[in-house]
Parts: structure tokens; C-alpha cells; sequence
């Protein structure tokens, strides 16, 4: 017999569920996937959660079984009341997700079982420590950039969940100075680096282009704005991660997401930046990696809520 985890990834432009064994492989019959997005509103997301939900449980092998539920979202989360308030799905502002997902999963399974909601970049470090680039590592930071930029921590060979279960949430780190009296959102990680922003601030220099591959393909040929745009991006993200090294003495930075492949030597951008900006030089001593997870990452994230629970803070 098999014992599964059903994950359920929660993000800005999709929603996913799917079957995942105790040594991390995906069932793939189980994956299915609903898109989503910031016009979405909440019945639109609650469907494809309960889409995707129903689609995975179906996929249940005769004689395997259901062991947990982990939930991995977008943010920020409040883990006291099951909650979610994604910054990119604007229709979802305290919506309680761990309540929709236990009702549907009590409703299809014979036996109750835990349901867990995290940050999905919290998943994230535990996947990578679980079975990607920072296995037996005690203290390391995963990142993904992409549509936005997201991240988890494990501290003392401990996942860091924080007061609420958004330690980890490294998009919104402020990395520049604000405008007085205003919010940090435009100085943040994922505002400087994330692939649509950088675009963005691209297009704001002159470039024709409209997408992160377009990025890629004009970073090849040497285009000065394409270059300026991916170097901003690479500049932003290390000296987040400086940030967060200086203050928790970490040992290995995976990175993931598709706009941290936009160039081949995007992370060796990173670690020049890491090695420029750190005042002090133990910072410096971080390996930068790439994630050793393929795409299933994000539910292979929320699968590791369920079989690696002892981690979790």
C-alpha cells in the first residue's frame, strides 16, 4: 500500500492538486491544474480549488491511501485562522482555505485526516531540504522568482513558519528606500525583480519586448536594455539574500522559478552582487544553487507539509 499526501498549490495564476507518495514522486494521472488570476473572483478560485481537489482524490489507487493534506498558498496566510489573502488574487482577503479543503476532503474520504496550510515558499524550503538542492542541509533559504518572488527558510534544521506562517516572505522585503509616507511595495524584492516587473521596467527604458522569454532571447544578443533589465533583477536579488544571510548565517540559497533561468548566468549575477555587498563576510560563505525541483515543485511543497511534519515549527 502507497500512502499519499494530496497536495494543493494556491497561486497567482493557477491552481493545482495532485497525489504525492512518501518518497516525493507525483502521481501524475492525479495532477490537474485550473487557471486563475487577479479578475478571478472568490466563487471563480473556490471552484477550481474544488475542481482540482476532486480531480486528485479520483485518481486514488484501490487499496493506496490519503495520509494528510498539505496546502501550500500564496500570501500572506494566517495559520491561526486557516486563512489566505493572496497579494495577486485581490477577491481573496481572509478567505478560509483550510476550511474549504478539509469540507471537501471529509466529504470524499472515509477516515479524517490532518490538513495543513503553509506559505507556499515555506513548502518550497521544505521540498528542496526534502528532496531537492538542500538536502541535508541545516540552514538554507529557498527562492522562487517568476510571476512574483517567494521564499521559505529552514533555521536549525527546523522549517520557520513565524507568528502568523509568513517568515520566508522574501518578495516583501523592502531592498531600497521608500518614499515617505508611503508603503515599502515599490522597493520590494519581487517588485525590482520578478519576471513581469522586470519587463515592465524594461519597456519603461525603450525595449520592444513583452515577455521574460523576449528578455531571454534579447539578453543573448546583447541588447543593452535586456541586459540593464536582467542585471537589475540579479542586483535585487542578492542583496535580499545578503540581507537575510547577514541575519540568520545561512549555508545554501536555492533558487528556482522560470525568470531565474532568463539568462545562464543569472545566479552568477547573484553571487557577484552577494560577494560585492556583504559587510560582513561570514554572508559570503552562502552557497547560491539552483532548485533541484522540477515544476512539480509547488505541490511537491505541500506533499511534504504531510510527510515531512516533523520539520515543521
Amino acid at each position: 500500500m502507497t500512502n499519499y499526501a494530496l497536495a494543493v498549490d494556491v497561486g497567482g495564476t493557477k491552481v493545482e492538486a495532485a497525489l504525492v507518495s512518501d518518497d516525493g514522486t507525483l502521481l501524475a494521472a492525479s495532477r490537474d491544474r485550473r487557471p486563475t488570476g487577479a479578475e478571478s473572483t472568490s466563487d471563480q478560485l473556490a471552484e477550481c480549488v474544488r475542481a482540482v481537489v476532486q480531480q486528485a482524490l479520483e485518481a486514488l489507487p484501490t487499496g493506496d491511501a490519503v495520509v494528510g493534506v498539505g496546502i501550500g498558498s500564496a500570501g500572506p496566510v494566517d495559520l491561526h485562522e486557516g486563512t489566505v489573502s493572496p497579494i495577486n488574487l485581490p477577491s481573496w482577503r481572509g478567505f478560509p482555505l483550510r476550511d474549504l479543503v478539509e469540507g471537501l476532503v471529509a466529504s470524499t474520504l472515509p477516515d479524517s485526516v490532518p490538513v495543513t496550510l503553509r506559505l507556499d515558499g515555506v513548502s518550497l524550503a521544505l521540498a528542496e531540504h526534502w528532496v531537492g538542492a538542500t538536502q541535508g542541509i541545516d540552514n538554507a533559504l529557498a527562492i522562487t522568482v517568476s510571476t512574483g518572488v517567494g521564499g521559505g527558510l529552514i533555521v536549525g534544521g527546523r522549517l520557520l513558519s513565524g507568528g502568523t506562517g509568513n517568515a520566508g516572505h522574501i518578495g516583501q522585503l523592502q531592498i531600497a528606500t521608500r518614499t515617505p509616507g508611503e508603503s515599502s511595495r515599490d522597493v520590494t524584492l519581487e517588485v525590482l525583480a520578478s519576471g513581469p516587473h522586470t519587463v515592465a521596467w524594461a519597456q519603461t527604458q525603450g525595449w520592444s519586448g513583452e515577455r521574460g522569454e523576449d528578455l531571454a532571447r534579447d539578453y543573448a544578443a546583447g541588447d543593452e536594455i535586456a541586459i540593464a533589465a536582467v542585471k537589475r533583477s540579479a542586483t535585487a536579488l542578492g542583496e535580499a539574500i545578503t540581507a537575510v544571510t547577514t541575519l540568520l548565517d545561512l549555508d545554501v540559497a536555492a533558487v528556482g522559478g522560470g525568470f531565474s533561468r532568463v539568462s545562464p548566468d543569472y545566479l552568477d549575477l547573484v553571487r557577484a552582487v552577494i560577494d560585492e555587498a556583504a559587510y560582513n563576510r561570514y554572508a559570503t560563505r552562502i552557497r547560491v544553487v539552483a532548485s533541484g525541483l522540477s515544476d512539480e515543485s509547488p505541490l511537491i511543497g505541500a506533499a511534504a507539509l504531510v510527510h515531512q511534519a516533523h520539520l515543521l515549527g
